[in-house]
């Protein structure tokens, strides 16, 4: 059994209208005056207006920041870093999806340490105290609030950074389900399918140990069973927050086992050709899963039988081999994404070889069960394709 190290940081608050506790628990925290870090949706949809009227309620001064979009970057951040240095803030609130979750984690480091994004590359490069950050996720998708990790763009360049530091982690992830109910369709199946993108290949990673796959397991029993009943029931809450706090247990699963091959071969998808990073996930994850079978079969046969029992896919085959498991959980996996809209091709990325070899030098490869090279990634999109 593989030995780790945990060290939990994050209180996590869940349950419907548990928003309302925003103010209460960021004062409980020794906020005073506060960035919030939250995407103009939020701003659109009302959510930073509340919660601001919740902070101002509970005595806390709130200073807003929109000015990002989705997949911040580092110009992004650095207009944050700028915005907020004059203002003398003390704590930090991401609202929103991933992307305002992770552009409050990088202003952070800007703003208490200086330099620039690439200066933390890697992990734990903080020199000086970070501040304290509350979460409030609004999308079932990335798992931000439970990881001590980052993700932001080169402005120029389009690659991915990951950026962490044992400070990095919320103080509060407050997780109400009620916040995710106004997203569209194609926002609940795209984070969606990420998350559930996140619970499988974290349960197979070389860096899994006894906890992760504990919470990829229970990540993925949560999405499998509840991804299209929220996108068939949009105002089930009972789903919704089956799916709000499976995406939490992914994104812990993420912090202690890190991902693999489908997030190393999307990301060149995102930057070259403008894929949305879940819509590249869903195109890639199935043959993913068939190129690791011969590594991983008897992995996918664990989350192959914990997959509804009403799936048709998956009770198909009684048969136990690792290429049969990884072949049930990879048509599983299609009729999710089937079901999210979310099924294509990769027709519209020209230069295969060229993503190829741009995802054998991605981070999260350096994980799969499988050694990615470029000849491995050039297959994968290959089957995909």
């Amino acid at each position: 059994m593989e030995s780790f190290d945990f060290q939990p940081r994050t209180r996590v608050v869940f349950g419907e209208g548990a928003a309302a506790r925003l103010g209460e628990l960021a004062r409980a925290s020794g906020f005073r005056r506060v960035l919030l870090v939250a995407d103009r949706g939020m701003v659109e949809a009302g959510c930073v207006g509340r919660a601001s009227t919740l902070l101002a309620d509970a005595g806390v001064e709130v200073v807003a920041f929109h000015d990002f979009d989705a997949n911040p970057d580092t110009a992004m951040v650095e207009a944050g870093r700028d915005f907020a240095a004059r203002l003398d803030v003390d704590s930090i609130i991401g609202l929103g999806g991933g992307s305002s979750l992770d552009c409050a984690k990088a202003v952070n480091f800007l703003l208490t340490n200086g330099g620039r994004m690439p200066d933390y590359f890697g992990y734990g490069k903080a020199r000086r105290r970070l501040l304290p950050m509350i979460g409030v996720p609004t999308t079932s998708g990335t798992g931000s609030e439970a990881q001590s990790y980052a993700l932001i763009s080169d402005a120029t360049t389009h690659a991915k950074m990951a950026c962490g530091d044992p400070q990095l982690a919320f103080r509060v992830a407050l997780l109400d389900p009620v916040l995710t109910v106004s997203q569209p369709r194609h926002v609940t199946a795209a984070t969606g399918f990420d998350a559930i993108a996140h619970a499988v290949e974290t349960f197979v990673t070389t860096k899994r140990n006894a906890l992760s796959e504990a919470f990829s397991r229970a990540a993925w029993r949560l999405l499998e069973a509840n991804y299209e009943r929220v996108l068939t029931h949009p105002k089930d809450i009972e789903a919704r927050g089956a799916m709000q706090l499976g995406a939490y247990f992914a994104g812990a699963a993420i912090e202690n086992s890190m991902l693999g091959a489908t997030h190393a071969c999307a990301n060149p998808l995102t930057a070259r050709y403008d894929f949305t990073h879940g819509v590249a996930i869903a195109a890639l994850l199935p043959s993913v899963v068939r190129w690791n079978a011969r590594f991983a079969g008897h992995l996918y046969d664990a989350l192959a039988k914990d997959a509804s029992p009403a799936s048709v896919v998956v009770s198909s085959s009684s048969s136990s081999s690792g290429a049969a498991a990884a072949e049930r959980l990879a048509a599983r996996l299609e009729q999710l994404a089937e079901a999210g809209g979310l099924r294509r091709g990769l027709s519209a990325a020209g230069d295969l070889p060229a993503l190829a070899a741009e995802a054998a030098t991605q981070w999260t490869g350096r994980f799969n069960p499988r050694p990615l090279d470029a000849v491995g990634a050039l297959e994968v999109y290959e089957c995909a394709y």
